[in-house]
């Protein structure tokens, strides 16, 4: 029963386009896969890892310009991009990471917040590469062979194939040794340490992955909008992922599915109000916040397993 959840989202996954009436729904729905890619590698580092990052929009950005430089300007093939332009952006995560995660606290938080704003600087500065502010275009489409993903049903099928497979190997790690171990450090580092974990070690490579599974997303993104600019890569972009995961459940796999999916389309339920949508989202963020302080699904989950249980 405990994995009957994946192949019942994945059959909803590939029947939704069925009932969809337009595009503009897909191309929303192709964006929160990308999210959920983000959401589910910065939950491993928040959750599970106990550290909290706000330099996740860096690594998403260094995906995309990274991708985009090496197929638009040095006409390389795009595939092969993805996985390099993760590999970098890993090694920069590394180098990083050392001297980032030994720091505690708002420390912490500081040193990755500034490591996005040198990113982000970076990217508008260093205009002859990247476009500078007026942003990099005519990166080119994603296609194997003769088949293009040239329409946002296609992107949607693959995006979404990612972001069940990124859900599936996260799920496995953490129910491995590696995560159990990464569930002593998330509660208590020093009792870890103690039983001889090496906690600085799993630190630094589940922050490497994260910012891999960010890279990949970014990679994706800047080949589905063939057009890239800094503003999409800002800190306000890294607060909305960190808001994603404590909305969903810090610490829940499922959670950062949901907490992706929910703030990525509630803006777009919220054009109804589009006078007052700011207020109404800030709104409902604080009350999930305050009364949900484990998050939404892990919330969820407790209530109906309580209601079950109360009817047997």
């Amino acid at each position: 029963m405990k994995h009957l959840p994946l192949p019942v989202f994945s059959l909803f996954v590939i029947a939704l386009p069925l009932i969809l009436s337009n595009n503009y729904y897909l191309m929303a729905l192709n964006i929160a896969a990308l999210n959920v890619v983000i959401v589910i590698g910065l939950n491993l580092l928040m959750g599970y890892a106990g550290q909290i990052s706000l330099g996740h929009a860096a690594f998403f950005g260094l995906g995309a310009y990274l991708s985009a430089i090496l197929t638009t300007t040095c006409g390389f093939p795009v595939w092969p991009t993805i996985p390099a332009a993760m590999a970098i952006t890993a090694v920069v995560a590394y180098l990083i990471g050392i001297p980032t995660l030994k720091l505690e606290g708002h420390y912490l938080v500081m040193a990755t917040l500034g490591f996005n704003v040198i990113v982000y600087i970076v990217m508008i500065q260093l205009s002859a590469v990247t476009g500078g502010p007026s942003g990099f275009a005519g990166i080119p489409r994603l296609q194997i062979g003769g088949f293009a993903f040239d329409s946002d049903l296609k992107i949607y099928y693959l995006f979404w194939a990612v972001a069940i497979l990124v859900l599936i190997l996260s799920l496995n790690l953490i129910h491995s040794r590696a995560g159990r171990a990464m569930a002593a450090l998330s509660h208590n580092e020093i009792a870890a340490r103690c039983t001889g974990i090496d906690t600085e070690t799993y630190k630094v490579k589940i922050f490497v992955i994260s910012a891999a599974l960010a890279s990949l997303a970014g990679s994706l993104y800047a080949h589905y909008i063939s057009f890239i600019s800094p503003g999409s890569f800002s800190i306000f972009f890294s607060l909305q992922a960190v808001t994603m995961v404590l909305v969903g459940g810090m610490g829940s796999v499922w959670g950062s599915l949901f907490g992706a999916i929910l703030l990525s389309l509630l803006p777009e339920v919220l054009h109804s109000v589009k006078e007052y949508n700011v207020l109404v989202y800030g709104f409902i963020l604080m009350a999930v916040l305050m009364f949900f302080p484990r998050g939404l699904f892990p919330a969820g989950r407790s209530f109906c397993i309580a209601m079950i249980r109360k009817k047997t």
